[in-house]
């Protein structure tokens, strides 16, 4: 893809990275256009790729299994999601559905690993971004799900 490495390099998760890497990291990723309410993986699938939103919105959701479905965080342009693939998990813990159309750079996480294992030292400012984001993540899951805690607590008290 033309400009690909460009694309790569104004983007937080690979700001930085010498010019070597980003040409691994440019034979990788690739890019899909998503139609609004797209579903991009559901709660439960093969945890296989890592996306990098470039347009739009995606909500990613979660539902618990006796409960309704709560979104859990909206990822904006140059957000990361679907990093349980980048995790080696088996599965993704919630689904990933769009706002609007959208378009994301995805790598499949195997790949990911494999470049992590054969460039080390790219790989510990990939893991370390990728860790800034999760850390993130749940800590907004957290204060999230306490709120919810809270709502049903206060539901019970009124009855």
């Amino acid at each position: 893809m033309p400009g690909l490495k460009e694309l790569l390099c104004r983007l937080p998760l690979f700001k930085g990275l010498e010019s070597e890497d980003l040409d691994l990291l440019t034979e990788l990723f690739h890019l899909e256009t998503y139609a609004r309410n797209a579903l991009i993986f559901k709660q439960g699938d093969p945890a296989d790729r890592l996306f990098v939103l470039l347009k739009g919105r995606v909500e990613i959701r979660f539902k618990p299994y006796d409960g309704e479905a709560w979104t859990v965080t909206t990822i904006e342009k140059g957000g990361i999601f679907g990093w349980s693939a980048a995790l080696g998990r088996k599965s993704y813990t919630s689904c990933a559905i769009c706002v609007g159309e959208c378009e994301a750079l995805h790598v499949e996480g195997a790949l990911l690993r494999k470049l992590i294992d054969e460039h080390p030292k790219t790989g510990v400012i990939l893991l370390d971004r990728l860790a800034t984001v999760i850390a993130e993540r749940l800590r907004n899951t957290h204060a999230h799900v306490v709120g919810l805690l809270q709502e049903g607590m206060a539901a019970q008290t009124e009855r």
